[in-house]
């Protein structure tokens, strides 16, 4: 039998960032999970033990990576994967489901892609310490959402300091630089009536070539991040107050309430109303 722990985070409010769930499992010999795809991105780290990860690569192509003690690996939305724990030497591992906005960009920037799916620390003390932000979180699952989401921020942060595939050029620290300045934009003005031109002309770059870059880096063209971003915020209000959907729809950037509803259609797959009396917190 394996010996288990496993918890879901009970809340979606979490934009760049955001938890869905973690767990610790001393796995039984030969125990496999898959073939299956996943919905968000999920990090195992190894304990203990060996084991074997099958997984697709960006082409398609099934590739196996042995993987042991003191090292992890990284599984990607809609990536077929199949992991099987060791026959002698079953591992144990702890692991955490996340996702957000920023979720890409963070990934990417520690290395980590589905041609190279294993984390390998290159800094001991940084290893040791995301090991302990991901066992806290995994036996901690009824502290408070924020609560996990800071120690979920730092294991983001040893994560990216600690591995050995951490290589950023020139032309990528630009780039993040760019990117950054085009999400606190967003982020500031997205109740405005904003374009991806606009947003593009702020950062002194061509639109074509903004569009390109912004794709690459948040795995969103500019378009749909600027709409998710409103309708998340949509949501909130949908939740939190008893605003009108009309002030709401003002409030997120759409002065036409038909265009709004539409958008919150084609993100929630229902209307802002249905939404509302299915979420709503009431006192």
């Amino acid at each position: 039998m394996s010996d288990l722990i496993f918890s879901v985070f009970p809340n979606e409010n979490f934009v760049d960032l955001g938890l869905y769930q973690s767990g610790k499992e001393q796995c039984s010999p030969a125990h496999s999970f898959g073939p299956a795809a996943r919905t968000h991105f999920l990090f195992h780290y190894v304990l203990s033990g060996t084991g074997r990860l099958f997984a697709d690569d960006s082409k398609g192509v099934t590739r196996e990576y042995q993987i042991k003690s003191g090292q992890g690996f990284m599984l990607f939305p809609r990536q077929i994967c199949t992991y099987i724990a060791d026959q002698k030497l079953p591992w144990e591992y702890v692991w955490l489901e996340f996702d957000g906005l920023r979720a890409k960009e963070i990934i990417e920037i520690a290395g980590l892609t589905a041609d190279n799916p294993v984390y390998r620390a290159h800094a001991k003390d940084l290893g040791d310490q995301m090991k302990r932000e991901m066992l806290y979180i995994a036996e901690h699952g009824n502290a408070s959402p924020f609560h996990l989401i800071g120690h979920l921020y730092l294991f983001i942060d040893y994560l990216s300091r600690s591995s050995a595939t951490l290589r950023l050029s020139q032309e990528g620290r630009v780039r993040d630089f760019y990117i950054k300045e085009a999400l606190t934009y967003i982020e500031q003005n997205f109740q405005n009536d904003i374009s991806v031109e606009g947003i593009a002309e702020f950062c002194g770059l061509n639109r074509s070539y903004f569009g390109r870059i912004f794709k690459e880096t948040v795995g969103k063209s500019p378009q749909e991040f600027l709409m998710n971003y409103r309708m998340v915020k949509a949501a909130e209000l949908l939740k939190l107050t008893g605003f009108s959907i009309g002030d709401i729809a003002n409030a997120v950037g759409y002065p036409n309430q038909l265009h709004f509803s539409r958008a919150f259609k084609n993100v929630y797959g229902m209307s802002p109303r249905e939404w509302r009396n299915k979420n709503r917190i009431r006192e």
